[in-house]
């Protein structure tokens, strides 16, 4: 019998066999590679990147992994809040002041001054929200995050806009795979928050790319680790929990004291049968939206236009952002060197639309937009692009989303959630819900082990 089985090889299941690998545990992973949706893939000295590519600074958990597994991050060095519209690039200057710089129509410019001023001061409150209190319980916070402005959605708050004004909203929002009329307010308002206070949000690259953390962890758990097996089914026994599962095309099974449950949320309603009803009522609530993401590797020998930014927001593309891979590397050059590597995204109703085409479609579309981006010649320096889609892409905060957080986070079950799901954070949130679900299986353990040793101690006279 296992100690652990972690169920999902994700960021979140290979954080929490990272904390449990002095335990005897197994981690099983449906797919043919470890890191869901981390992925990225080296290439010289650029990478290539198709899921998350920022991460959480000092005092985070993010920031605790990196330092155990020794992988290195650093700051992006680039502009994080570029943003091209209407023929237009900025990269620099107050993001505020961004869409007062954009050539629009009078009247979107009204709609827009109007809506900002609304959210500026929702910002506001946000801050005080999201702050940490002295020696706070973490999953207190997270709920009052979830309750903040979570009775209606995003689009309800700020009302119907123009055209351009709506557009200039929705890279920020859209950012979690879920539209303005999906996403609660509080959500929206908390990206803004994100995007308006640069630093102390997620504004860190790991150098080699993001897959560099999640396969040195895979390497350092080793056999622990079990590709290609999907697990059908999780019980629970009296002191035990049986995770069935097909591997090859054969099933088995593996019986472990306790189970970290490190899936989406809708594999986990699916798998766990026999969770508390209001756990697995909970789970099959929770809402991802999709995205689709492309990687662009290139070989132009001269300075190009994006080289000072990170990120540059795209309204009315058929991405909502461009994101440069290539920027650590750009910040610690002296001379500028050839190559780059591009990424872009495309969330929620961006990604229903694309969904259905081919590969060449999108890279076909993609490319059209990036030409007059980032300039007319960026199509022929391509040597290499890839799609990768994710149906199931992010979970996103919707109205009323915040009610199911005491089911989800309530132990008492030998199966522990853990997941980017459970919080507002992205990759910090898998991690540290990784942690948490390791600290618990790791103390109720040493329990066990300390009360059968107790129990097996001879008695003596007294």
């Amino acid at each position: 019998m296992k100690d652990v089985i972690i169920v999902g090889g994700g960021l979140a299941g290979l954080s929490a066999g990272w904390r449990l690998r002095h335990w005897d545990t197994v981690l099983l992973e449906s797919g043919g590679r470890v890191g869901g949706r981390i992925r990225s893939e080296r290439r010289g000295r650029y990478w290539l990147n198709w899921g998350g590519h920022v991460f959480a600074g000092p005092g985070s958990s993010t920031d605790a992994l990196l330092t155990e597994a020794g992988v290195t991050a650093a700051q992006v060095p680039g502009s994080l809040a570029g943003l091209s519209m209407n023929g237009k690039l900025l990269t620099k200057g107050p993001v505020q002041a961004y869409p007062f710089r954009i050539p629009m129509p009078t009247s979107s410019r009204i709609a827009l001054l109007r809506a900002g001023v609304k959210v500026s001061a929702q910002v506001l409150r946000y801050a005080n929200i999201v702050r940490q209190r002295p020696g706070e319980d973490p999953a207190v916070r997270q709920q009052r995050i979830y309750d903040f402005e979570n009775r209606r959605s995003f689009q309800d708050f700020v009302g119907d806009l123009p055209e351009d004004a709506d557009a200039l909203f929705r890279p920020t929002v859209t950012r979690s795979a879920g539209d303005p009329h999906e996403i609660s307010a509080g959500a929206g308002i908390g990206y803004f928050s994100l995007v308006w206070n640069i630093g102390q949000g997620l504004n860190r690259n790991i150098v080699g790319g993001p897959s560099t953390l999640t396969e040195s962890l895979a390497v350092a758990l080793g056999d622990r680790v079990q590709l290609d097996t999907e697990v059908v089914e999780v019980v629970h026994k009296q002191r035990s929990v049986v995770v069935r599962y097909r591997h090859n095309g054969v099933e088995d099974e593996v019986e472990g004291r306790y189970v970290v449950l490190a899936t989406p949320a809708t594999v986990s309603h699916r798998v766990a049968v026999d969770l508390p009803e209001d756990v697995r009522e909970a789970l099959g609530k929770i809402v991802y939206g999709p995205y689709v993401s492309a990687a662009f590797l290139t070989d132009e020998s001269t300075p190009q236009r994006w080289d000072a930014a990170y990120g540059i927001a795209t309204p009315k593309r058929s991405f909502n952002i461009v994101l440069n891979q290539a920027s650590l590397v750009r910040g610690s050059e002296q001379v500028r060197q050839p190559g780059s590597s591009i990424m872009t995204f495309s969330p929620a109703s961006l990604a229903r639309t694309l969904l259905p085409k081919s590969d060449e479609e999108i890279l076909r579309i993609y490319t059209q937009d990036l030409n007059e981006v980032l300039g007319s010649g960026f199509g022929d320096s391509v040597v290499e692009a890839q799609v990768q889609r994710w149906e199931t892409g992010a979970p996103y905060s919707f109205p009323g989303r915040g009610a199911l957080q005491p089911s989800l986070m309530r132990r008492g079950s030998r199966v522990l959630l853990a997941g980017d799901y459970l919080g507002t954070l992205y990759t910090e949130t898998a991690i540290s819900t990784g942690f948490s679900a390791a600290q618990e299986a790791a103390s109720l353990l040493a329990t066990e082990r300390q009360q059968n040793t107790v129990r097996s101690l001879p008695l003596t006279a007294g």
